[in-house]
């Protein structure tokens, strides 16, 4: 049986993503690491390691976003994922999540901490669902929106790209 986005939506409890699409956690480990015990770029103890579901619609895009953890990417149903990542020395690379290596998919990918990403299902009709892992543990402290007009001054060569994948 093929489901629509919308079931997914329902059966997992997703809710509306600030960059984009809906989410929910599935995982927040109960063990901590220590403030101390962390680079000094995150302020305050995080846990150990945060999961969640995510799910986008072909029509909607996650915006260009960083986080200060890797982030791995998990492909799990519907249409190929595009993640498009500009490594902080500009570098651009997109990888397309999804359950084919014959079109160059791949099942699993990792977002590097500090790149800017956003990601877009390859068909417009289609949607993705897929899960992210982050480690140490996803918080929105961490979290950072680009902004279009400045995220295309230090990266004018991808200008077009962040222009169509930010909202601000």
């Amino acid at each position: 049986m093929i489901h629509r986005a919308s079931y997914f939506v329902e059966k997992l409890n997703l809710l509306p993503h600030p960059e984009g699409g809906h989410y929910s956690e599935t995982y927040r480990s109960e063990e901590k690491i220590s403030t101390e015990s962390l680079p000094g770029k995150f302020k305050g103890d995080r846990s150990f390691s945060t999961a969640i579901y995510f799910l986008l619609e072909g029509r909607y895009f996650s915006s260009f976003h960083r986080i200060r953890s890797d982030e791995v990417w998990h492909f799990y149903y519907g249409d190929p994922l595009n993640i498009y990542v500009i490594h902080p020395d500009g570098q651009l690379n997109v990888i397309r999540l999804g359950n084919d290596p014959d079109d160059g998919s791949v099942f699993q990918a990792v977002v590097k901490s500090e790149c800017w990403f956003a990601s877009k299902p390859v068909l417009p009709g289609g949607y993705s669902l897929v899960g992210c892992t982050v480690a140490p543990g996803f918080d929105f402290a961490d979290f950072e929106l680009a902004e279009r007009d400045k995220l295309s001054a230090e990266f004018p060569k991808h200008a077009e790209l962040i222009s169509a994948l930010c909202r601000q």
